[in-house]
């Protein structure tokens, strides 16, 4: 179960396959951030309508628009271009950057086309290029064991399970590029959290918990500093019977004694300060004393060093006893204090706004009227929390466009979170507001089911980044898992879980094209897929310990499949009862 390794093309896809798609999604964020960070930025501006022309690249720019239909070059990162479909083939639209063009090449092989409107994106930080109306997405394939979604994913950026109309021809956000790949979008955004530079404070020990080291912990002293017994009992000096040295013995605490004769015996606690040329410490219930005579015997061979704990034995000065980069638990606590040090260099957790969109919503009371209780306020905070963030009150926002751009201008936090609102609806204000207000659009669209109207954005140079949340529940958990998370690891400088593969228990379908998100619950040495994994649902994911990563296509019984564990998954003894 702790085999490492990329999600597979196919249920039965080749390891050299693998290696390939992971080399090629590699080779697409590095690009992608090569872009961002070497040549000045396109903003993210609104899209051109449906019969005007892209803007072309300026002579300065290091990418020119390939042809719509070249074929993809062994060397050059090709142009995305969307396959035809059945009905209508969409109109060309030429690839924004190289970057671009690589993502795509990275998330489609011969098993994995995108169909029309999923075609993977760049995660570089350029706006979309706008160019061709992207037809309504088609209803993800449902597993068996799953009660089959009512709308297709595109309807999940509406919040909290509210519907939205299937995207019309004409809207202004139909000018999107594709999905990005779902690995590559996740790599995206840790590096962009890494990409800032680590600020760092001093915390006092008793403030330091949960925080991220800064700076390494380095031994100020040796560990013990002095050699100490290990044991309650008898200090003793060379081979025995020993006699009783008299006085009160030796307590913890105590400074320096004098030297102990050879043949003589002292009584010592535990943690105590051994005197010199002590040899060894005979436990009290190994000893015998013979109080008449004065003697010590002992009950069994003593061996010389035997109950003491030497200078040094744990660490000597200077050694390196936990790397930057290291949690502050409650043992790295004890440690640091061990080692002598009242406080801790750290970086600050980052801050998190969470906004909550849809006039629809309730805070209290039973759904009624057409109106939905909120589900994400109450689970995003807590979530975010148990990453290592300091989350502000979720502001409700409802559906206004004003109130949307005057929280995000107006915020300090490092990182924002919109729910709902990221796809094109009459009410869905997150595009336009963010090209209102200058936002560079990194990743508008992710291959991944439930979710994949999610969006990052970086709001200014150097300023806060943007995770849009579709307003589905567990279409909103997808989102933050695979933005959100990583994004927040970076900027904190936590490093990433070791990835790990387990065995799925039953057949499970997946999306033609996307990548798939299944709650999941460990049993024995397989996962358990759980019912009740619908966009809306959080029944599911409730009693879910991790998330299994789908490929496309799905996976036969006994596949091993990448897991994502939640971070209360030791704290969650669930059964498997009803949910699965």
């Amino acid at each position: 179960m702790t085999a490492h390794g990329r999600e597979a093309a196919s249920a039965d896809g080749g390891r050299s396959a693998e290696e390939e798609r992971a080399a090629e999604e590699e080779r697409a964020v590095d690009q992608a951030l090569a872009l961002v960070g070497h040549q000045p930025r396109a903003r993210h501006r609104p899209p051109e309508g449906p019969g005007e022309t892209p803007p072309k690249p300026t002579p300065s720019s290091p990418v020119s628009p390939p042809s719509p239909v070249s074929p993809p070059s062994p060397v050059s990162p090709p142009s995305p271009v969307s396959p035809p479909s059945p009905v209508s083939p969409p109109s060309p639209s030429p690839s924004s950057s190289a970057a671009a063009a690589a993502a795509d090449s990275a998330s489609a092989g011969p098993e994995s086309r995108p169909e029309p409107g999923l075609t993977p994106s760049s995660p570089a930080r350029s706006a979309p290029t706008p160019g061709a109306a992207t037809p309504s997405s088609p209803a993800p394939v449902v597993p068996p064991l799953a009660a089959p979604a009512s709308t297709a994913d595109s309807a999940s950026s509406r919040p909290h399970g509210a519907s939205s109309a299937d995207r019309p021809a004409s809207s202004p956000h139909a000018h999107r590029t594709g999905a990005t790949a779902w690995h590559a979008a996740r790599a995206l955004a840790e590096r962009l959290g890494r990409a800032a530079p680590l600020a760092a404070h001093r915390l006092p020990l008793d403030r330091a918990l949960g925080h991220v080291l800064a700076e390494a912990v380095v031994a100020l002293t040796d560990l013990p500093s002095f050699d100490t017994s290990a044991m309650d009992g008898w200090a003793v000096a060379g081979p025995g019977p020993w006699t009783v040295k008299e006085g009160e013995g030796l307590l913890a605490g105590r400074g320096p004694t004098e030297p102990l004769p050879d043949g003589q015996a002292l009584r010592i606690a535990t943690g105590a300060r051994l005197p010199a040329d002590a040899t060894a410490v005979i436990r009290s219930e190994h000893a015998h004393c013979d109080e008449a005579r004065r003697l010590l015997y002992a009950g069994r061979e003593v061996v010389q060093g035997q109950d003491i704990r030497p200078r040094g034995q744990e660490c000597r000065s200077g050694d390196e006893l936990l790397p930057a980069g290291t949690v502050v638990t409650p043992p790295v606590l004890g440690l640091a204090a061990a080692a002598g040090y009242d406080a801790l260099v750290a970086v600050p957790r980052p801050r998190v706004d969470v906004l909550v969109l849809g006039d629809e919503l309730l805070t209290a009371g039973l759904p009624h009227d057409g109106l939905i209780r909120d589900a994400l306020g109450p689970m995003l905070a807590p979530w975010l929390r148990a990453l290592g963030a300091e989350v502000s009150e979720p502001r409700r926002l409802g559906d206004e466009a004003g109130a949307l751009r005057q929280a995000l201008v107006s915020s300090d936090a490092d990182l924002l979170l919109t729910t709902g609102g990221t796809a094109a609806g009459p009410v869905d204000h997150v595009h336009p507001v963010l090209a209102e207000i200058g936002a560079d659009l990194l990743v508008d669209g992710v291959a991944v089911r439930p979710g994949h109207p999610m969006l990052l954005a970086r709001l200014a140079e150097g300023g806060p980044c943007l995770v849009g949340l579709p307003g589905n529940p567990l279409a909103a958990v997808s989102g933050l898992l695979t933005l959100a998370e990583p994004l927040l690891r970076g900027i904190a400088g936590r490093p990433a879980q070791d990835r790990y593969r387990a065995p799925v228990r039953q057949e499970v379908h997946g999306h033609p094209h996307d990548t798939r998100l299944i709650p999941v619950v460990h049993r024995e040495d397989s996962v358990v897929p759980l019912h009740y994994n619908g966009p809306a649902m959080l029944r599911g994911i409730a009693a879910a310990d991790g998330l299994a990563v789908v490929p496309p296509g799905g996976v036969r019984s006994g596949t091993e499949v990448e897991i994502l564990d939640l971070p209360w998954a030791s704290a969650s003894p669930w059964t498997e009862g009803c949910f699965t």
